[in-house]
């Protein structure tokens, strides 16, 4: 038999195909000694023997990932399921293709109603230790038993209101117990049983639901549109927790070592104090710019901007990471070559090389071939932009142009644009489920969420026009209007999005089709330098030969157009 658990001091980058993206770059970080949680990974050949033996895991996988959890309490010095001193554990997706977002991840594991409350008296924080199990019951109850989100939800937000709370942190300890008696009332209606207390139960169904994950609507829909190979299954990740929302001297965030937008090279992100990771991916809470957790944590910030260049420098290409900090110390939770609208692509590569970071040929084989096509659209005409009534303004989350009909949901959007219509999304907050309506869709346009948001990176990837944390617009989604001050629209009615400002425009504005120059020239001509191949421009007119001319394409004349042409000058002079 194989091997199917590895400790993260056990695997390398070099590792990918066994261990996925996630957990061979957890292996590399702490192989070059950075700050990372211990964990261990549950391989891609797990996930691979899970559905062939009818998505049951064997009796020596099970046994295997006990040993492992065994050495976890053993370098933590805490203990699984333990009263005083309980070790909670994260459980994230991680194949060797990114995928972000489309699998599932289940935070704090390991909680019950008796840890809950040797937590709080041990770290002398019960509303952090009740905020920590509130947040596990939710996913867990969503990930796992897959009750509806929007129905704990419904519980938590109902806890706001009544007190006339804004914000999720105004909540006390004592709400937090009504919210978690709620959830687990919540629970036993849809499940007809108690919310589980045994943490070895809850580990075992987390890392069953993360497998069944990859099967998902959306993870399947990502595989299609990314061409990844639906045979190459999911690792599952299983992390030693620490917490960014254990006060004021805690936080999380996400960067990248670049400007995932326009390639500038400067760090780039977003972090938030007293807060998780899914706080900020979500857009649950407006996050606040990279650079000004210099003034709430100089000392950390230092030590995350030389790791940032520590990163770069080692995998030679811009890095998406995750980060916590848990009482003035930093920890790396993630790093993964991150993804990029095409022009930054373009701009990076190019940049890279005059820095000496990696040659001409590597450069132009990091961009893909979709990546070009995204080049290739059309943007807003200078002169009807400058002319065009500008709403609101958000965050310039993914650039490009954008102009379509309103829709309020996936499933609308889909449809419009079956029956022929461009569409614009307008969502509070996108989620993985909207996957399918982003992908129809000529643009997004959302009220929450930063610039690392779950609808800027999927649309970033994807090349879509994206205008996020809008704070000043209201989406009602059931009523199906959006409200931009004194204008109110509705579905159907159309709105432009200028993804490189951030703007939002009344009406249709004009594009225009795009030009070969800067840093795409400069691609372009790196690649003619290298190829081996020819290819043909499909011109079947002068129109189209003259579009491939003016995108770059050489003028050649073969031999036998040579003699043809030829031959009719000897013909004519001849004639004369």
């Amino acid at each position: 038999m194989g091997k199917f658990v590895y400790s993260f001091n056990e695997g390398s980058k070099d590792m990918r195909d066994l261990l996925g993206g996630k957990g061979a770059n957890l292996a590399e970080m702490t192989k070059i000694g950075l700050p990372v949680p211990f964990g261990f990974t549950v391989t891609t050949e797990a996930c691979t023997r899970y559905y062939e033996e009818g998505k049951t895991i064997g009796e020596d996988i099970i046994e295997a990932i006990f040993e492992k959890l065994a050495e976890l309490e053993e370098v933590s010095g805490k203990k699984f399921g333990d009263v005083e001193n309980p070790l909670l554990v994260s459980v994230r997706s991680g194949a060797k293709v990114s995928m972000p977002g489309m699998m599932d991840t289940i935070l704090n594991l390991g909680l019950n109603d008796v840890a809950v409350e040797g937590m709080a008296n041990l770290t002398g924080n019960p509303r952090f230790a009740y905020d920590s199990y509130r947040r596990f019951i939710q996913m867990f109850g969503d990930v796992v038993m897959e009750i509806p989100k929007k129905k704990f939800d419904a519980v938590f937000d109902a806890q706001k209101e009544k007190n006339g709370f804004k914000y999720d942190v105004e909540l006390t300890t004592e709400d937090l117990k009504v919210i978690i008696a709620g959830y687990k009332e919540l629970v036993k209606a849809e499940m007809g049983r108690e919310f589980p207390q045994d943490p070895k139960d809850q580990l075992m169904e987390a890392v069953k639901a993360v497998f069944r994950s990859w099967n998902n609507d959306r993870a399947i829909l990502y595989r299609k549109l990314n061409e990844i190979p639906d045979s190459i299954g999911t690792a599952v990740n299983v992390q030693s927790m620490v917490f960014g929302n254990m006060g004021e001297t805690s936080g999380t965030g996400v960067a990248f070592t670049r400007n995932a937008a326009t390639g500038e090279n400067a760090l780039f992100g977003e972090f938030l104090v007293n807060a998780q990771g899914e706080d900020v991916v979500a857009g649950i809470r407006t996050p606040q710019p990279i650079k000004e957790m210099a003034d709430a944590f100089p000392e950390v910030y230092a030590e995350f901007v030389r790791i940032a260049e520590l990163l770069e420098n080692h995998y030679r290409d811009m890095q998406d990471m995750e980060f916590t900090v848990e009482r003035g110390k930093l920890y790396m939770l993630q790093t993964r070559n991150g993804k990029r609208t095409a022009p930054a692509a373009v701009k990076m590569a190019v940049d890279m090389v005059a820095e000496g970071l990696i040659d001409k040929e590597t450069a132009v084989s990091r961009i893909e071939p979709a990546q070009i096509d995204q080049l290739l659209h059309p943007m807003f005409d200078a002169d009807e932009l400058a002319g065009a009534e500008k709403l609101t303004k958000g965050l310039p989350a993914s650039p490009g142009a954008a102009c379509g009909q309103i829709y309020f949901n996936a499933a609308d959007a889909e449809a419009a644009v079956a029956n022929g219509a461009k569409a614009v999304l307008v969502r509070l907050e996108t989620s993985p489920e909207d996957l399918a309506g982003m992908v129809a869709a000529e643009g997004i346009l959302t009220a929450r969420g930063g610039m690392t948001s779950h609808a800027a990176v999927v649309a970033r990837g994807m090349g879509k026009c994206c205008v996020s944390g809008c704070s000043e617009i209201k989406v009602d989604e059931e009523g199906k209007t959006l409200t931009i001050g004194e204008y109110v629209f509705h579905e159907g009615d159309y709105i432009s999005l200028d993804g490189s400002k951030g703007e939002v425009l009344n009406g249709q504005v004009k594009t225009v089709p795009p030009t070969l120059s800067g840093d795409f020239g400069t691609i372009m001509s790196w690649a003619d330098e290298i190829r081996t191949l020819k290819i043909r421009t499909n011109a079947d007119n002068p129109r189209d030969a003259k579009q491939a001319v003016e995108l770059g394409a050489e003028v050649l004349v073969s031999a036998e157009q040579s003699t043809c042409s030829s031959k009719k000058k000897e013909s004519q002079q001849s004639e004369e």
